[in-house]
């Protein structure tokens, strides 16, 4: 096939056509809006689910190149809600989430593996209410001009000391508690 190029113009569309088929390859992204940090537990068996609206996502991806993916997780504890006021106020105080001492989680991973059919692990650290601990997120990579990383961890709250005291009782409240991500991304 022999393609003539003529024009600047033909030549500017040429090279369009070419960089919108290529694949997105190792990228810096951050945050997007229509993201959510979601959690769920039980209390005395009833199932409740809450979110962290304000948290904040930076990862570097590449899903070729795994030995350089990196992700940052920044969340804000005081922007939790569970859809009851009580309960809320309740996860800020000094047997939750104490976060008048403790304003932020964050969660760091440089350890990425496949897992295969586009799901991949980040081995990572949780760092809440001072404790540090290795938590693994799993997720699925979906590409794209806004990639959207999608994924579901759990945590065991009693090893970062949250729900201490009377509420340290895992038959009112299960130590693992489910977190799940969906963060739409663009690039930095």
């Amino acid at each position: 096939m022999n393609i003539k190029l003529t024009s600047p113009a033909a030549v500017a569309a040429a090279l369009a056509g070419l960089l919108a088929t290529a694949p997105v390859l190792a990228a810096d992204y951050v945050q997007a809006p229509g993201s959510v940090l979601a959690f769920a537990t039980k209390y005395d068996g009833e199932v409740f689910i809450g979110t962290f609206p304000g948290f904040d996502t930076r990862i570097s991806f590449d899903p070729a190149k795994l030995d350089d993916a990196k992700l940052e997780v920044t969340i804000p504890l005081a922007s939790a809600k569970s859809g009851n006021s009580d309960r809320d106020s309740t996860l800020q105080g000094a047997d939750f989430f104490n976060v008048g001492k403790f304003a932020q989680a964050k969660y760091s991973a440089t350890k990425f593996r496949s897992l295969g059919n586009n799901q991949y692990a980040a081995d990572g650290t949780l760092e809440l209410r001072g404790v540090s601990k290795p938590v693994t997120l799993t997720f699925t990579w979906t590409p794209g001009a806004q990639p959207v990383l999608a994924g579901k961890a759990t945590v065991k709250r009693l090893d970062f000391g949250v729900g201490g005291g009377d509420w340290a009782d895992t038959k009112t409240i299960p130590n693992e508690t489910a977190i799940s991500t969906k963060v739409v991304l663009k690039a930095k």
